[in-house]
């Protein structure tokens, strides 16, 4: 029989969208209200359990089973044997795993037989295919006449679905394939609908409306709400869509051709959807808030404050006065001059002197702050325990303290005040921020590192977030006191290190990339030059003989733009004995593997990355999307002759951070594949009564390659420090 279905990918990469609610309901419609014969295939490897049970299915078998059997009793074997069918709606059901212990034998062999298998009967084959790019989600893009991208009216979610479609472009999945539909459209605060159709590239074939109520009664009932509820506002979406699906022409790619597509290995390692540190602490609990409110933030002390300061513009004319941050000097005069009219103004605002010297003081500091400072933030900026600086709007205030993510009691006076905080800190440096030029990057004069983006990519205001530039420089005895790793392996690093092997320290956001990357560059030589490279400066060195260079953004008029692969190149002429980067993001990556090939062994980086072995993944994709015409087994050649040790920091859930992994790049294995080890991991086992992380570091029992070249260089390493521990 000829294939006759017509193949519904649902993906999209945020959580909690719809789309296995989705996939459910628009199969039943299918079913129930067109009467097509419709397959629904359950290829969410993350949410095990979860269409089943919305659809009142119990089945028995899946269709991973299929995978130990032999080969030919593969081949012989009828895939309907694995299928449940939903009487009520006639939708046929089959899931390719009932357990999670039974995700890792999903491969590219069963997703090809359960697509080439269903397609001879029936009409329409639907698989909800989860969130994450794995190698099961490109091998049934493959089988796709279709792929729907569910995504939501709030700024995250949609910018993750510009950002799916960029990576399915990329591995050769053309843009006509590919179709949005808005859950929840009408959504209060919710992104306009113009908005969305804006930013993303593809069309929005479907807008469903938001009925909670309903949808929750239909999901506790463990029935699609198409049949539940066939007369509300989602279910009448839901069944257009499924007309449109049907009687529109173009809607279904017809002959894909696939002859270019690509197969990203552990590509799914990377974690792309995984959950924010935010979320994670509030969901378990973790989310402590700051003791009682120091700062003076009733109503009428607030309302008095804009008073002043409104007056303070009009009367210095803040506008237009310089306030260069940079300049002590100059700082301090303004606020001498400052400070006498702001205490002038209160008294004539407040109708009566405040004859508390605490609150008159207190005053006082917050509109000097408000006026010529970063307003609410200069006392969070002083407080050596907070890391990070999250402006969210006027309102919302957030910082990291000891790892955890906590919300303040500060406010700034307006969203006006937020921009001019914002405009006061990037326009020492050149830079400007404006509708046109919507978000910028920049650094206070303490080297702490700044983003801002306002409105209209910001919904509710400008935002700001600050990574603070510490001021202490932190040995390896500290890291060993704070817990991050122990001394033996500190002491293999040091050797790494001395050695010239060539180094990339990865990790999360917020994980301790540039503290690790610090530690390791303190075990340099002194007479050995050492040239760093950064977007923000952040390294700091303890050597003298040590070159700092910085990227520089475009000018106002978009011009003069010089990037890290620019600097890269230039310090390539100057002599280097190391060269740090301070972190490869795109295609200076390339660069700098070709240097590490070249004679400039004993280079080192930070990489974003989830895992040791994601590490390998994301060079290749960042070699392959900086337009080089490279075959992808001479990048990872490449990968692997340069990158000698990887060595992995990661934020846990009680905020403390710890070295993951120190593991070697030991060169290709076969044709495609690089191989690594694991020399130190940390393994936890638990966490205790106060959601403290417990575990401890182990070594797995592998000497490194190098071990005698060590030994040979006066390095006295004993092997004992490699011993996996006794079970």
């Amino acid at each position: 029989m000829d294939s006759v279905a017509k193949t519904i990918i649902v993906f999209g990469t945020k959580g909690g969208t719809g789309k296995t609610f989705l996939a459910v309901n628009l199969a039943v419609s299918l079913a129930k209200d067109r009467k097509k014969k419709v397959a629904l295939v359950d290829l969410d490897l993350e949410a095990v359990g979860d269409m089943y049970r919305s659809i009142s299915i119990n089945p028995k078998v899946a269709a991973v089973e299929l995978v130990s059997l032999k080969k030919e009793d593969r081949d012989k074997q009828d895939i309907k044997n694995y299928i449940s069918h939903h009487a009520e709606s006639g939708v046929d059901f089959l899931p390719a795993v009932l357990r999670p212990a039974q995700v890792g034998y999903v491969d590219d062999f069963l997703v090809k037989k359960i697509f080439n298998d269903l397609k001879p009967y029936y009409d329409y084959i639907i698989a909800d295919a989860g969130r994450t790019f794995t190698d099961s989600l490109v091998s049934a893009l493959n089988y796709a006449n279709l792929v729907i991208l569910l995504t939501s009216p709030d700024i995250l979610s949609i910018y993750q679905t510009k950002w799916a479609l960029e990576v399915l472009q990329s591995l050769h999945f053309p843009l006509i394939m590919m179709k949005a539909v808005l859950n929840r459209a009408d959504s209060m605060g919710g992104v306009p609908y113009q908005e969305v159709k804006l930013v993303l590239p593809c069309d929005i074939i479907c807008r469903i409306p938001s009925e909670g109520k309903i949808v929750g009664m239909s999901l506790n009932r463990r029935m699609p709400v198409v049949l539940d509820s066939p007369a509300s506002r989602v279910s009448v979406a839901i069944k257009k869509l499924g007309e449109t699906l049907v009687n529109e022409k173009g809607i279904f790619l017809e002959h894909l051709d696939i002859s270019s597509a690509v197969t990203l290995s552990d590509l799914s390692k990377q974690g792309l959807g995984s959950i924010s540190q935010a979320i994670f602490l509030d969901k378990h609990g973790l989310k402590e808030v700051l003791g009682p409110s120091k700062n003076l933030i009733s109503g009428d002390i607030l309302d008095l404050k804009r008073r002043v300061h409104q007056r303070l513009i009009t009367e210095l004319d803040l506008k237009k006065m310089e306030v260069d941050l940079r300049d002590p000097v100059k700082k301090e005069e303004l606020r001498i001059k400052t400070g006498k009219a702001i205490a002038n103004t209160l008294a004539k605002e407040a109708g009566a002197f405040i004859s508390s010297p605490e609150i008159r003081e207190r005053l006082i500091k917050e509109l000097m702050d408000e006026t010529l400072g970063l307003g609410p933030l200069e006392e969070l900026l002083a407080d050596a325990t907070i890391t990070d600086i999250m402006v969210n709007n006027k309102d919302d205030i957030y910082v990291e303290r000891s790892g955890k993510i906590v919300k303040t009691d500060k406010k700034f006076l307006s969203n006006d005040q937020v921009r001019q905080v914002i405009e006061r800190i990037i326009a020492p440096l050149g830079r400007r921020i404006d509708e046109s030029v919507p978000m910028v990057d920049a650094r206070l004069s303490d080297g702490s590192r700044v983003n801002a983006i306002i409105p209209p990519l910001s919904l509710d205001g400008p935002m700001l977030t600050i990574r603070k530039f510490a001021r202490e420089r932190l040995t390896v005895q500290d890291m060993i006191k704070f817990g991050t790793l122990t001394e033996p392996m500190a002491d293999f690093i040091e050797a790494c290190v001395s050695i010239r092997k060539n180094i990339i320290v990865s990790g999360g956001t917020g994980s301790g990339k540039t503290t690790v990357l610090n530690v390791l560059s303190s075990f340099i030589p002194e007479n050995e030059r050492i040239i760093t490279i950064e977007d923000a400066a952040e390294l700091k060195l303890s050597q003298d003989h040590w070159a700092r260079l910085e990227s520089r953004a475009p000018n106002v008029e978009g011009k003069g733009a010089i990037t890290i692969r620019d600097l890269f190149r230039n310090t390539l002429r100057m002599r280097p004995d190391r060269i740090i980067i301070g972190e490869c993001r795109g295609a200076e990556s390339l660069d700098m593997l070709q240097a590490m090939n070249t004679g400039h062994d004993g280079s080192m980086t930070t990489l974003h990355a989830n895992s040791p072995h994601d590490v390998l993944a994301r060079l290749d994709s960042m070699i392959l999307m900086s337009g080089a015409e490279l075959p992808v087994r001479a990048i990872r050649e490449m990968i692997a002759s340069a990158i000698e040790m990887i060595i992995h920091s990661a934020r846990l859930s009680d905020g403390t951070r710890k070295i993951l992994a120190v593991s070697e790049v030991t060169g290709m294995i076969d044709e495609n594949h690089i191989g690594m080890h694991d020399i130190f991991v940390f393994k936890q086992t638990g966490t205790d009564e106060k959601h403290r992380v417990i575990g401890n570091f182990q070594a797995t029992g592998y000497v490194p390659s190098f071990y005698d070249n060590m030994l040979v260089r006066g390095i006295k390493i004993s092997k004992d420090i490699f011993k996996a521990p006794q079970a």
